[in-house]
Protein backbone atom coordinates (compact mmCIF):
# COMPACT_ATOMS: atom_id res chain seq x y z
CA UNK A 1 0.00 0.00 0.00
CA UNK A 2 2.40 2.83 -0.12
CA UNK A 3 4.89 4.67 1.94
CA UNK A 4 1.45 6.70 4.16
CA UNK A 5 -0.58 4.99 6.75
CA UNK A 6 0.03 1.39 7.40
CA UNK A 7 -3.30 0.71 6.98
CA UNK A 8 -3.57 2.59 4.02
CA UNK A 9 -6.59 4.99 3.62
CA UNK A 10 -8.66 2.90 5.38
CA UNK A 11 -7.05 4.54 8.69
CA UNK A 12 -8.24 7.75 7.48
CA UNK A 13 -11.70 6.50 6.76
CA UNK A 14 -12.27 5.02 10.21
CA UNK A 15 -11.18 8.34 11.61
CA UNK A 16 -13.71 10.04 9.41
CA UNK A 17 -16.64 7.76 10.27
CA UNK A 18 -16.26 7.79 14.10
CA UNK A 19 -13.41 5.19 14.64
CA UNK A 20 -9.67 4.98 15.44
CA UNK A 21 -9.18 8.50 17.29
CA UNK A 22 -12.34 10.23 16.95
CA UNK A 23 -13.80 7.75 19.85
CA UNK A 24 -11.01 8.09 21.93
CA UNK A 25 -11.80 11.58 21.80
CA UNK A 26 -15.34 11.67 23.58
CA UNK A 27 -15.82 12.50 26.97
CA UNK A 28 -16.32 9.50 29.04
CA UNK A 29 -19.94 8.95 30.20
CA UNK A 30 -21.14 9.49 33.70
CA UNK A 31 -21.45 6.40 35.86
CA UNK A 32 -24.81 6.38 38.22
CA UNK A 33 -24.17 6.26 41.79
CA UNK A 34 -23.58 2.62 42.78
CA UNK A 35 -26.13 1.31 44.71
CA UNK A 36 -24.17 -0.50 47.44
CA UNK A 37 -22.43 3.22 48.33
CA UNK A 38 -26.26 4.73 49.24
CA UNK A 39 -26.90 4.89 52.53
CA UNK A 40 -29.46 2.41 53.67
CA UNK A 41 -33.26 2.27 54.44
CA UNK A 42 -35.15 -0.07 56.36
CA UNK A 43 -38.63 -0.39 55.26
CA UNK A 44 -41.11 -1.47 58.17
CA UNK A 45 -44.84 -2.93 58.12
CA UNK A 46 -46.82 -1.73 60.49
CA UNK A 47 -49.82 -3.70 61.74
CA UNK A 48 -53.55 -3.08 61.33
CA UNK A 49 -57.32 -4.34 62.36
CA UNK A 50 -58.49 -3.94 58.81
CA UNK A 51 -56.18 -6.39 56.84
CA UNK A 52 -56.88 -9.87 56.23
CA UNK A 53 -53.34 -11.76 57.27
CA UNK A 54 -53.43 -13.86 53.58
CA UNK A 55 -53.84 -10.41 52.22
CA UNK A 56 -51.05 -8.98 53.66
CA UNK A 57 -48.99 -12.48 52.80
CA UNK A 58 -49.88 -12.28 49.14
CA UNK A 59 -48.99 -8.20 49.31
CA UNK A 60 -45.43 -8.95 50.74
CA UNK A 61 -44.91 -11.16 48.43
CA UNK A 62 -45.68 -9.35 45.13
CA UNK A 63 -44.28 -5.81 45.84
CA UNK A 64 -41.59 -7.05 48.51
CA UNK A 65 -40.53 -10.36 46.23
CA UNK A 66 -40.42 -12.17 49.47
CA UNK A 67 -40.73 -16.03 49.34
CA UNK A 68 -43.93 -17.67 51.60
CA UNK A 69 -42.00 -18.12 54.81
CA UNK A 70 -40.46 -14.77 54.87
CA UNK A 71 -43.83 -13.03 53.93
CA UNK A 72 -45.79 -15.35 56.82
CA UNK A 73 -43.14 -14.29 59.31
CA UNK A 74 -42.83 -10.40 58.58
CA UNK A 75 -46.39 -10.60 58.80
CA UNK A 76 -46.79 -12.22 62.06
CA UNK A 77 -43.92 -10.22 63.40
CA UNK A 78 -45.87 -7.16 62.47
CA UNK A 79 -49.39 -8.70 64.22
CA UNK A 80 -47.24 -9.49 67.12
CA UNK A 81 -45.00 -6.42 67.78
CA UNK A 82 -46.96 -3.71 66.07
CA UNK A 83 -44.03 -3.13 63.19
CA UNK A 84 -41.15 -5.86 61.36
CA UNK A 85 -38.42 -5.38 58.84
CA UNK A 86 -39.40 -6.04 55.58
CA UNK A 87 -36.70 -4.90 53.70
CA UNK A 88 -33.41 -2.77 53.70
CA UNK A 89 -32.55 -1.04 50.61
CA UNK A 90 -31.38 2.23 49.15
CA UNK A 91 -33.51 5.04 49.74
CA UNK A 92 -35.55 5.79 46.60
CA UNK A 93 -36.50 2.19 46.61
CA UNK A 94 -37.46 1.96 49.96
CA UNK A 95 -39.84 4.95 49.56
CA UNK A 96 -41.23 3.45 46.48
CA UNK A 97 -41.93 0.00 48.29
CA UNK A 98 -43.81 2.29 50.91
CA UNK A 99 -45.56 3.72 48.14
CA UNK A 100 -46.56 0.30 46.70
CA UNK A 101 -47.66 -1.54 50.23
CA UNK A 102 -49.86 2.02 50.65
CA UNK A 103 -51.70 1.75 47.56
CA UNK A 104 -52.79 -1.62 48.07
CA UNK A 105 -53.96 -0.49 51.85
CA UNK A 106 -51.19 -1.22 54.39
CA UNK A 107 -49.21 0.59 56.04
CA UNK A 108 -45.19 0.81 56.04
CA UNK A 109 -42.87 3.71 56.50
CA UNK A 110 -39.09 3.75 55.54
CA UNK A 111 -35.99 5.35 57.86
CA UNK A 112 -32.76 5.28 57.71
CA UNK A 113 -31.06 1.84 58.92
CA UNK A 114 -28.21 3.42 61.09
Amino acid sequence: MGQGHPEGDRGTERAANGGGAAVAERAPAKSPPRLDKLPPYRVLLHNDDKNDMLFVVGTLREIAALDRDDAVRVMVEAHKRGVSLVKTTHKERAELYVDQFRSKGLTATCEPAE
